[in-house]
This record gives structure tokens, C-alpha cells and sequence, in this order.
């Protein structure tokens, strides 16, 4: 795993950047420098097209990745990346049609229960074909091995940028309309930097030649669509969802929560943009001893660094919410609740590569929309009943099922389990330090008790996971970065 450590961990150290920026973005500037319903708005939008882009990419991002190492003479190669290249359009412009027509009736849906929604359905339009081609060229440049610089845009860039923004409107350089504007023309930005150097990887050579496996490839595109959306819409449909049945300024709140919980996949996201073009090979080349060790591997590893940041948020989480206005408290279980369910991603490990990545997608999808269909009847009962916790409970169940189902699919097929013994050792400690740390803190100012019961709790578990010997992995880490014996 030489090379997925080397970059895993580059990559890991920029998303951590990333979020560090976005919580102070969204624990602090966007709770201080503007009001709840732009907030609660700019949640609504951003959601919304994130569930879009999909759709917008036509799964194009996936299908480089799983067919680039197929083609082996250039003229071939280049054919099929240049039908990667226009095939979102065929999406993107009739969609953007029927935007332009339907726009009244679009914006009178949408905005039935938060008014100020209406308005800003063409800005959705944008960010989400930005997101799309962004994603495009990132999937470029990974075939290539090369991911660092990909990640720190996708993880670090976009929140640079809306800091500044939301200090230039604290200081009114700009006002709320522009800045909601200006959002999303960082994420245009983003997608033309990204361009430029997944290009400046390998040079576009267009050639519009006949594909010999253009029907598979255009299939699975237009499935990954379909997974695409499945795994967007259980993430984030929520967050739509909820500005349809609630106040918007209640999805502010919902928004902090899951930024919260969201920390935990940190090191899954920084992973698996080198776990998928590995994986991808390995299944191209049938190499099933390559392919298990990185699915176990890459389980314990996660599911050992995401069960540290899951104990450090939830053994932090009371006194962090001391810290923000009251009115945000309100999304404490929805914390507990979304970081469960982040825990188990972490555990999954490259599950949801191999399946994307294999023969058995089409499969996984019918699984998918089902769940899907789950998710968003949940909300629909929970959300009137429990509003943002009745949300976060619907989300939890779904991927939990969703979660559970691929694990046992890739168990039939692939005969491999993530799970060892030492997945349960990981677990047990986890419990233990909850029970140990929950009730208990310093008796000083919020932040400092975060500091130091945070290092206190890094500490023991980082001592345990060490004498425990749960990961080659880490303790080659440790060794190497903290020169233990």
C-alpha cells in the first residue's frame, strides 16, 4: 500500500485543512457575519445541487476511472476520453431547457414553504454543472496516480474562498445577494483550475473515432447516474427535504450538525481517491489476493482513525455547542445520530469502490432505489414529527440498511469480509472511552476543556491501538512518525 500511503496521507492532511477552514466557516462566520435564513438558504442551494451533479456528470467521473486502464492503444484511449468529456452536455443543456421553461412553475414548487427560495433556482442550476465538471476532471487527473492536487481543490479551495467572501460581507464589501452569487462562481473557479491541470497532466487529444465497447460504457454511465444519485440523495436529500417542511433557518441548524458528524470521513474521503483507480485495476487485472488485502486493510485503517475523531466529537460535542448561539444547540442528537452512520462508512472501506467498479453494479442499484424510496418516505414521516432530529433518525436507518446490504453482496460475490477479530478489539475500546469520558470534563472555559480532554482521549487511544496491534498499518505510521518502539 506504498503508494495509497504515500498520497492517502498527503491527501488526508489537505481535507483536514479543508474542514478545519469549514468549521470555522460554519460553526463561526456563517453563524456571526450573516443571517439565519441566508444561511439556511445557501444550505438549501448547495444541497440541492449536490444531488444534482450526478446527474449533470452522467456518471462520467466513475466511468473513466473503471474503463481508462481498458484501452490500450491511443487512438482508442483518446476516443473515450473524448466522449468523457462532452457527454455531460447531453444532460446539462436539455436540462437547462427545460429550466428556462418551466422556471415559474420550478421556483413555485420549491419555494412553497420558504418564499425566498424562488429566486435563486438558476444559481442551483450552475453550482451543480460546476460540481459535475469538476469532479470530470478530478477522475482525469486520477487515472493518472496523481490525486493531491485534485483533493486540495476539492476539500480546501472552495472554502478559501467563501472565508474571504463571508469576511468581505462582515466588512460590507459586499452585500448578502452578491455574496450568495459569488459562491457560486468560487465553485465555477474551482472547476476551470481543475481543468487546467488535469489537462496539463495528459493534453486532450480529441478524436471522435467509433468506440468498440461504447454500449457498456454508455450503460454504465447512465447507471452510475443512478448510484450516483442514490448515494447523493441519502446524503443529502435531507437538507432539501427539509427546507420543503420547516423554517429555512432550521437548516442552518441541520447544517452545522452534519458538518460536524462529517468530520469523521475525513481520512475515507482523502482515501479513496487513490483506493478507486487501485481498485479498479485490480478488478480489470482479476487480482482477488491484491483486492482483499486493500479491502481489509483499508477497513482497519479507517475504521481505526474515524473511531478517533468519532470519540472526539462526541465526547467534545456539549462544550463545543457552548461556544455558538443557543439556537444551534438544537442539533445535538442529530450529531450522535450522523456520526454513527459516518463511523460505519468508515467501516465499509473500499466496499463502495469494488461494487461501483465491478460487475455487479447493476445489482447494488436495484438495492439502491429502494433505498432511496426508504429514505425519502422516512423523512416524509419524520421530519413533520421530529423536524431536524426526525431527519438526522431517517438518515441514520438508511444507511445503515444501505450500508449492511453491500457488505453481505460483496461477502456472496467476492467471498471477503472487512471485518477481522481486531475490528471488534477497535470497537470494544471505542465503547469503553465513551463510557469513560462522556461525564466527565475540565473545569475551564469550553474550548480549553476541548483542548486538553481532546489530547488526554488522542492519547490513551493511540496508546491502545498501539499495544493492541490492530493495524500493521498504523503502528508503521507510529513508528515512523512518533518514533515509538
Amino acid at each position: 500500500m506504498g503508494i495509497v500511503a504515500s498520497q492517502s496521507l498527503k491527501n488526508t492532511i489537505t481535507t483536514y485543512l479543508g474542514f478545519a477552514i469549514g468549521a470555522l466557516n460554519t460553526l463561526y462566520l456563517y453563524v456571526f457575519f450573516i443571517s439565519d435564513v441566508h444561511y439556511g438558504l445557501i444550505s438549501f442551494m448547495l444541497s440541492t445541487a449536490t444531488i444534482m451533479m450526478p446527474l449533470m456528470s452522467f456518471g462520467v467521473h466513475n466511468t473513466i476511472v473503471k474503463f481508462y486502464s481498458t484501452f490500450k492503444t491511443k487512438n482508442s484511449l483518446n476516443s473515450f476520453l473524448t466522449l468523457m468529456l462532452f457527454l455531460p452536455l447531453s444532460v446539462i443543456i436539455p436540462i437547462g431547457i427545460i429550466g428556462v421553461v418551466a422556471y415559474d412553475n420550478i421556483a413555485d414548487i420549491l419555494s412553497q414553504k420558504n418564499s425566498i427560495i424562488g429566486g435563486y433556482i438558476g444559481y442551483i442550476y450552475l453550482a451543480a454543472i460546476a460540481m459535475a465538471y469538476f469532479e470530470v476532471f478530478f477522475a482525469w487527473s486520477k487515472t493518472q496516480l496523481q490525486t493531491v492536487f485534485g483533493n486540495f481543490m476539492k476539500e480546501v479551495f472552495h472554502r478559501i474562498g467563501i472565508m474571504l467572501l463571508l469576511f468581505s460581507v462582515y466588512l460590507e464589501w459586499l452585500s448578502v445577494d452578491v455574496f450568495i452569487a459569488s459562491v457560486v462562481g468560487v465553485y465555477g473557479l474551482r472547476m476551470l483550475i481543475m481543468m487546467f491541470y488535469a489537462f496539463s497532466i495528459r493534453l486532450p487529444v480529441f478524436k471522435f473515432n467509433r468506440i468498440d465497447r461504447l454500449s457498456p460504457i454508455l450503460k454504465y454511465s447512465f447507471l452510475i447516474i443512478i448510484a450516483g444519485s442514490i448515494a447523493t440523495v441519502i446524503l443529502d436529500i435531507d437538507s432539501f427535504m427539509l427546507g420543503m417542511y420547516i423554517p429555512i433557518e432550521e437548516v442552518a441548524y441541520y447544517g452545522v450538525a452534519i458538518y460536524i458528524a462529517t468530520v469523521i470521513v475525513v481520512p475515507s474521503r482523502a482515501m479513496q481517491q487513490i483506493l478507486q483507480p487501485l481498485t479498479a485495476q485490480y478488478l480489470n487485472e482479476k487480482n482477488k489476493v491484491a483486492l482483499e488485502d486493500l479491502y481489509v486493510r483499508s477497513s482497519q485503517t479507517l475504521f481505526i482513525i474515524g473511531g478517533l475523531i468519532f470519540l472526539l466529537i462526541v465526547l467534545n460535542i456539549n462544550s463545543l455547542y457552548e461556544t455558538i448561539p443557543p439556537q444551534f444547540s438544537g442539533g445535538l442528537i442529530v450529531v450522535f445520530l450522523i456520526s454513527m452512520a459516518k463511523l460505519y462508512d468508515c467501516l465499509m472501506g473500499c466496499n463502495n469502490v469494488v461494487l461501483f467498479n465491478s460487475d455487479y453494479y447493476r445489482v447494488v442499484l436495484i438495492f439502491g432505489v429502494i433505498l432511496t424510496i426508504l429514505t425519502i418516505g422516512l423523512n416524509m414521516i419524520f421530519i413533520p414529527r421530529y423536524g431536524i432530529n426526525g431527519s438526522a433518525l431517517a438518515t441514520f436507518i438508511a444507511i445503515a440498511v444501505y450500508n449492511t446490504i453491500k457488505i453481505y453482496f460483496v461477502k456472496r460475490k467476492f467471498d471477503m469480509m472487512p471485518f477481522t477479530i481486531n475490528t471488534g478489539k477497535v470497537a470494544l475500546l471505542i465503547l469503553v472511552m465513551i463510557g469513560v469520558f462522556y461525564f466527565w470534563d475540565f473545569p475551564f472555559h469550553p474550548l480549553v476543556n476541548i483542548v486538553l480532554k481532546s489530547g488526554l482521549i488522542t492519547l490513551i487511544y493511540v496508546i491502545f491501538i498501539y499495544r493492541l496491534k490492530v493495524s500493521d498499518d498504523i503502528s508503521v505510521l507510529l513508528r515512523k512518525y512518533l518514533k515509538v518502539k
